[in-house]
């Protein structure tokens, strides 16, 4: 059995400032809010965060940077958050832009131990400046480091006390991929139910990769409301 957190304040307990922190999910999609939350109370700052995007302003990460937590984004899309722009033009804040297929491959790789990889993803655009290009089959390609973080945060639908996780629908983008890739990896969990109850074909993460469990239910919030 995982260790299983009474609370997403005691399952943070260990981050410290500093720490390099990767986030699953897509946007307000598939994030650990309650361990989010749990960040913003600690206090922690410093911070390192690899993730898709940074939240909006006021839900996810974009709780962090509100509170000048955060002193680099490693992430592919900034679009839906104002504060972060503010930052960014301001000199506050370091971005590390980086294509969104290729950031999902150098989680990837940092997961399953590949040090690096030859992308053409970027070739000949700001992306690519002070990186080795290299030609295969006529066509060039940029080397792109894997990134691997001291602390994995995620959102699982169900886990079992093993820590074996399934996620539910969209929340599968980024979650399997930053579970695999941190030294210590926290799932936040909607259901958590005994050893042998999820059908082995249906583990979408390994136990292997999971080392605390914290069970909460979320709030769920959207990014945009359109109604016509």
């Amino acid at each position: 059995m995982k260790p299983i957190y009474n609370s997403a304040k005691e399952a943070v307990e260990p981050i410290q400032d500093g720490a390099t922190i990767m986030v699953g999910g897509f946007g307000l999609v598939g994030i650990p809010e309650q361990l989010i939350l749990a960040l913003v109370d600690k206090g922690v700052k410093d911070l390192t965060v690899i993730s898709n995007n940074c939240g909006v302003d006021e839900w996810g990460l974009g709780l962090l940077l509100k509170n000048k937590q955060i002193k680099k984004m490693i992430g592919s899309y900034v679009g839906e958050n104002k504060e972060f722009e503010r930052q960014v033009l301001s000199g506050e804040i370091e971005v590390e832009l980086t294509p969104q297929g290729t950031l999902a491959e150098k989680m990837r790789a940092g997961g399953a131990g590949i040090p690096a990889f030859f992308t053409p993803a970027g070739v000949g655009t700001l992306v690519a400046e002070g990186k080795e290009i290299r030609e295969f089959g006529g066509k060039d390609h940029v080397l792109e480091m894997a990134l691997t973080a001291d602390f994995s945060l995620v959102r699982a639908h169900t886990a079992d006390k093993m820590g074996n996780l399934v996620y539910n629908k969209t929340a599968q983008n980024f979650n399997p991929l930053a579970a695999a890739a941190g030294k210590v990896t926290i799932a936040e969990v909607e259901h958590l139910v005994e050893i042998g109850d999820i059908d082995p074909n249906q583990v979408q993460t390994p136990s292997i990769y999971v080392q605390g469990l914290f069970q909460a239910d979320q709030e769920k919030r959207i990014e945009r409301l359109t109604t016509r």
